[in-house]
Formats: structure tokens, C-alpha cells, sequence
């Protein structure tokens, strides 16, 4: 794996949190491959931030991965709003090319004990907004 200073990292999906996340690891110094099956996608990232390369494709397609030089990379973020996408990307990068970190975004809390038995790191906004909401309401409110 390359160093923390100059990691090679595939992002799926250039919506709000892909092209924010390819934004600002680019900007960073990190090599950024971002793959979005809608080429408008790429119009998100800021051409002051992003230095990487744009593939337009399929994630969950071996030929797409292996044009973004999966077998290279460090890490793999699942970002596109079909957290099933997200996941079968994951389980390729991470059953076949044996991508070191993968991660992917889900909506579904159900889901994320599953991506955890196949070593897959997810980010459930749904499961984190309702940790603070329930952490909120547990608190005594002020006077």
C-alpha cells in the first residue's frame, strides 16, 4: 500500500459526496480515479482541486475496474446513491483484486452488519443522524 502522503483511490459515483470526496482528496495530493455512469456527473468536480482522470462506466463492470487500474489501488469508495452498486464494487475490489480498504456509502442500517462480515467499511448516514438524534433527546435540554 502506498503511504498515507500519496494514496491511489477509486471513487464510485460523482454526486455530492463522491465529487466532494474526489475534490478534496485530489486536492490533498492523492491520485484519484472517479467513475460515474453519467459523464454530467463530472461536471461536480472543481477544476481547481481535481487532478485525476474520469472514467465513464459501470462500476460493477470488470472492464470499467480494470480501466481504472484497480489492481493498483489503495483504497475503493463505494459513493453512488445505489447502495447496491456500492456494494457489489466493494465485494470485486475487494475479492478480486484484494484492494486493501474499501468503503462504501448505504442507506439502509439492515445492510451494514452484511458489509461488515464480508470486510467491507460502511458509512450509514441513516444509523449515524439517529445515534445523534437519539443522543440529543436523551440530553437534558437547557432552560
Amino acid at each position: 500500500m502506498a503511504s498515507k502522503n500519496n494514496m491511489y483511490v477509486i471513487v464510485i459515483g460523482c454526486g455530492r459526496l463522491g465529487s466532494f470526496l474526489a475534490n478534496m482528496l485530489s486536492n490533498e495530493g492523492h491520485s484519484i480515479v472517479v467513475i460515474d455512469i453519467k459523464p454530467i456527473a463530472f461536471n461536480a468536480l472543481a477544476p481547481d482541486q481535481f487532478s485525476g482522470f474520469k472514467i465513464e462506466g459501470d462500476a460493477t463492470e470488470l472492464g470499467i475496474l480494470k480501466q481504472a487500474k484497480i489492481d493498483k489501488a489503495d483504497v475503493l469508495i463505494g459513493a453512488t446513491h445505489d447502495e447496491n452498486v456500492n456494494i457489489m464494487a466493494a465485494q470485486i475490489a475487494k475479492n478480486r483484486f484484494d484492494v486493501p480498504r474499501v468503503f462504501v456509502r448505504i442507506l439502509d442500517p439492515n445492510k451494514e452488519s452484511f458489509c461488515k462480515t464480508i470486510g467491507i467499511e460502511c458509512v450509514c448516514p441513516t444509523s449515524m443522524a439517529a445515534e445523534k438524534m437519539i443522543t440529543a433527546l436523551r440530553e437534558k435540554p437547557e432552560s
